[in-house]
């Protein structure tokens, strides 16, 4: 995309969102066979598809128009006007990084001032285990799902939409997918500029993850990613209003004091929050940054989309859900946390660097978390059940520098081997694997002058 042009550029995609590379191998379900097929970031509608690639001049308009023929259907928004605006708050971060936590956090302390609290969360895919984790928690959340909010733009004010319709929010928090960059000039700039009347935008926070963030900050070469990979985590912190540096609970003084300054360098003259997602210790302060008023989202990317593209690829992405039963009772927290465990051993026998697992597991009003954030650090039961059952749905999320066949097939046999070692039995549902593919975002503006 061409920054130099001096008009504001909105990018119209037809078929709304981003598409994978076409004729990808896919993986389906627990199957060892592989279809080629052309892939995207939602559910086909038969006849919707425009599958040609050339970029088009439509008829002119104030910000300067542009078509492309590619990507995923999309519907028309359909936000009205309303005279007290929603305040929009999105908190990014990379995978692993703990938005899901401390949006949880955030509802909580919002809901406790008496303010009504929608939530979006974002992934490539569906089955996506924050939307299951914050709805158990009791909190109203909507999903957008088969591509990132600067892709499904429109599924973003039409989910929006959504819990208007269910109770109309005060705040709105969403969670973008945690790969995703960029988020200034394709979410926040163009809801200020098409509902301006319609949403009060928040500054825009991102968190930090300590244990890929030391690395990659300090110019480590083994932090676990590519360089291209990297970049994405740099670009995601230098479009930030504010960040935040999480997890400070499970860091000395000393290594906090670090990271800090690391992130001085990183991004000079932006604020700092440090904060414990799941302590909660940090959350007054937060808070208060997110209440301020003034001119925020501004810090538009100079972006290379080529090397953004190319990073993301790099990461294998799966989804699966899954029934385990058992005749006997197992307890869902250790059948969550030995998945994740042996998941963690068979990827490190790979050299496969993990930005994030996840598994939740459900049954009867019960739900547990099990989560690892890197492959140094130790699989950790973020929310424990405490329930002995004989048969639960599970979904686990997987995000890995490493091949989708690679990635399904480890998958299966960590679940499988924990199942068997509790006598139960383990039936896919569905699995989706796949590499992200290009972004194609539905609107792209340059800040205003």
């Amino acid at each position: 995309m061409n920054r130099s042009t001096p008009e504001a550029v909105r990018l119209v995609a037809s078929n709304e969102g981003r598409r994978e590379d076409v004729n990808e191998p896919v993986r389906i379900g627990g199957s060892d066979t592989s279809t080629t097929r052309p892939r995207f970031r939602a559910i086909a509608r038969p006849g919707r598809f425009d599958y040609s690639s050339e970029v088009r001049r439509v008829a002119p308009s104030t910000t300067g128009e542009w078509s492309q023929g590619r990507g995923v259907p999309s519907r028309q928004p359909r936000l009205g006007f309303m005279a007290n605006p929603i305040r929009f708050i999105m908190v990014g971060g990379f995978l692993g990084a703990g938005k899901t936590t401390t949006l949880g956090k955030l509802a909580a302390a919002y809901q406790a001032r008496g303010l009504r609290v929608g939530i979006v969360t974002n992934d490539q895919a569906t089955d996506l285990v924050d939307t299951q984790t914050l709805r158990g928690q009791g909190f109203e959340v909507g999903e957008v799902a088969g591509a990132c909010f600067c892709c499904n733009f429109n599924e973003l004010t039409n989910t929006v939409a959504g819990l208007e319709e269910r109770q109309r929010p005060d705040i709105v928090l969403a969670e973008p997918v945690g790969s995703c960059t960029d988020l200034v000039a394709t979410v926040i700039q163009p809801l200020m500029r098409l509902y301006e009347q319609k949403f009060s935008i928040a500054p825009f926070g991102v968190i930090l993850k300590p244990s890929h963030g030391r690395k990659i900050l300090a110019g480590n070469e083994r932090s676990g990613f590519s360089p291209k990979a990297a970049y994405i985590f740099r670009k995601q912190l230098e479009e930030a209003d504010f960040l935040i540096l999480n997890r400070i609970d499970e860091l000395s003084g000393e290594q906090v004091d670090d990271l800090e300054a690391l992130l001085q360098q990183a991004a000079p003259g932006v604020p700092i929050i440090r904060l414990s997602a799941r302590t909660g210790m940090g959350l007054d302060a937060l808070l208060e940054m997110l209440d301020q008023r003034g001119d925020f989202g501004r810090r538009v990317l100079d972006l290379d989309y080529d090397v953004y593209a190319e990073g993301e690829a790099e990461l294998g992405w799966l989804n699966s859900s899954l029934h385990v039963s058992s005749s006997d009772s197992f307890s869902l927290d250790d059948l969550l946390l030995d998945i994740i465990a042996r998941l963690r051993e068979s990827l490190a026998a790979s050299s496969a660097e993990a930005a994030h697992l996840k598994a939740i597991g459900l049954w009867d009003g019960h739900h547990a978390v099990a989560n690892l954030i890197s492959s140094d650090s130790e699989p950790t039961l973020s929310l424990a059940s405490d329930c002995q059952t004989t048969q639960a749905e599970v979904v686990i999320n997987a995000r890995v520098a490493t091949s989708p066949e690679l990635l399904t097939e480890l998958v299966a046999s960590a679940v499988e081997q924990a199942c068997a070692a509790v006598g139960a039995k383990a039936e896919f549902r569905q699995t989706q694997s796949f590499r992200p593919g290009r972004p194609v975002p539905t609107h792209r503006f340059a800040a205003e002058d």
